[in-house]
């Protein structure tokens, strides 16, 4: 019986010692967001994007220098540029940013900044059958030198 009770009791500590936080949930749900468009992997967006996603952004006009609306991604546009990126083979190169802060995380909510090669996205996530999933996201491009 006290076999038993040690096993228990060392099971119990082992899941909670693999358990991530929902911080480290939104981490990872974002830097799926990014390796999904720096690997061209649709897999890793396909787990963190909803098919309902929102994206919109500004990119800067290399002509006025003024910040331009660059119009909306879909869930469909964002895994076609990845599958364009993994077809091409037009990887983002190896020193590219990669940098997620988790700004906030509640039960069901979360937001979150990345920096990427492309700029800066605030990203708001909400928790659907315990996987944090990236509903809408607001961008500016490029990253100010």
């Amino acid at each position: 019986m006290k076999q038993i009770a040690i096993i228990y009791f060392l099971v119990i500590i082992m899941n909670r010692a693999s358990a991530q936080s929902p911080k480290e949930d939104v981490s990872k749900a974002c830097l799926n967001y990014i390796e999904g468009f720096y690997e061209g992997d649709t897999t890793k967006l396909i787990k963190c994007l909803m098919p309902s996603l929102y994206k919109f952004g500004y990119w800067k006009d290399k002509t006025s220098g003024k910040y331009v609306p660059d119009g909306n991604m879909t869930y469909r546009q964002a895994l076609d540029y990845a599958k364009n990126v993994f077809d091409k083979k037009r990887f983002a190169k190896s020193d590219a940013p990669k940098k997620v802060e988790v700004l906030d995380v509640q039960n069901t909510i979360a937001s979150a900044k990345v920096t990427a090669w492309w700029g800066i996205d605030y990203i708001l996530l909400f928790k659907q059958d315990d996987n944090w999933m990236i509903e809408h996201v607001l961008w500016e491009g490029p990253l100010q030198k």
